[in-house]
């Protein structure tokens, strides 16, 4: 709680000294009389003409009670945080456990078969994906669907935000409809997840297939299959659990520019909005949403570990 309460406030700080909400209503047509101007950026709590520890004790108080703040088209930041948190994480637990796991089951594969013509092909494209950033990696996927869709004639893959709107019919209509807008958005996430953890697996389980209780528990008669999966794969994972936990934090990350591509209404899409208006108080509550995620994570990586690893329980 204490990382989480330094973190928020030097987001806060860092934000208040660098970013301009006054230029937001200065620069709009026709440009609001100055008193105006001066209450809306008080009432607002953002008012440079007031000293920033003055404005971080305000800001804190607020936030201690749960509350933080309105934003810079003052709404509550509680209220649009709430009706995006659910979209972004639908994303982020969606993407993150279909990249570990299908990173973790070619790392596997590829140790077993080194070198081989599998191994090396997969590598390659691992390899490129990671070279390739998200959001690149997110417009192409958008291309190659808009040329999907213009060669069958039909819209058969959708990729703008999260559902269709007006969409009625039922449950089963509703359900298929934002499947199909989650696809893409997904796809994009799992991809740069099994590229980077399959590079770790692969890397963890060829150092475990070459350790020396491998060799004896296959000399007291286990199969080279019971002996991978009884004692090197659990191995091979453990090191794993803390690049898992700690990943999540890049990919929130990746998923702001994929919500921003894809028009997906959650978080990141918020965080990238908040920033080009100069929304001092949004900002924060997305860091302080970042810092939430690396404190669970860490968590979930200790109890990850304790689970794999009896040493750690005793």
């Amino acid at each position: 709680m204490l990382l989480i309460f330094i973190s928020t406030s030097a987001a806060y700080l860092l934000a208040s000294a660098s970013m301009n909400p006054r230029s937001a209503f200065e620069g709009r047509n026709p440009r609001p009389p100055q008193g105006t101007i001066e209450a809306t950026l008080t009432s607002l709590g953002v008012n440079d003409n007031e000293p920033l520890l003055s404005r971080y004790v305000t800001w804190l108080g607020k936030v201690l009670t749960g509350d933080f703040g309105q934003t810079i088209t003052n709404l509550s930041v509680n209220a649009q945080f709430a009706e995006r948190i659910g979209s972004s994480l639908r994303l982020l637990i969606i993407g993150s456990v279909l990249g570990a796991v299908f990173g973790v089951l070619i790392g596997v594969w590829n140790a077993l078969r080194q070198y081989k013509p599998s191994d090396r092909i997969i590598s390659a494209l691992s390899f490129l994906i990671m070279s390739i950033p998200v959001f690149i990696l997110a417009v192409l996927l958008k291309m190659g669907a808009t040329w999907l869709n213009q060669t069958v004639g039909v819209q058969l893959i959708n990729f703008t935000g999260a559902s269709t709107p007006g969409i009625t019919g039922g449950f089963w209509p509703e359900l298929w409809d934002a499947l199909n807008h989650m696809l893409l958005p997904t796809i994009a996430i799992v991809l740069g997840g099994v590229a980077s953890y399959s590079r770790y697996q692969r890397a963890t389980m060829l150092d475990t297939l070459n350790a020396d209780y491998l060799r004896t528990a296959r000399a007291k008669g286990l199969t080279r299959g019971k002996a991978t999966y009884k004692h090197a794969l659990r191995m091979a994972i453990i090191p794993m659990t803390t690049l898992f936990s700690y990943g999540m934090i890049g990919v929130v990350t990746g998923a702001t520019m994929t919500e921003q591509i894809y028009g997906w209404n959650g978080l990141g899409k918020w965080f990238i909005d908040s920033v080009n208006s100069q929304d001092i108080n949004s900002v924060t509550a997305f860091c302080a949403f970042a810092a939430v995620v690396v404190l669970i994570s860490g968590f979930l990586a200790d109890l990850l570990h304790a689970a794999l690893d009896p040493r750690v329980r005793s």
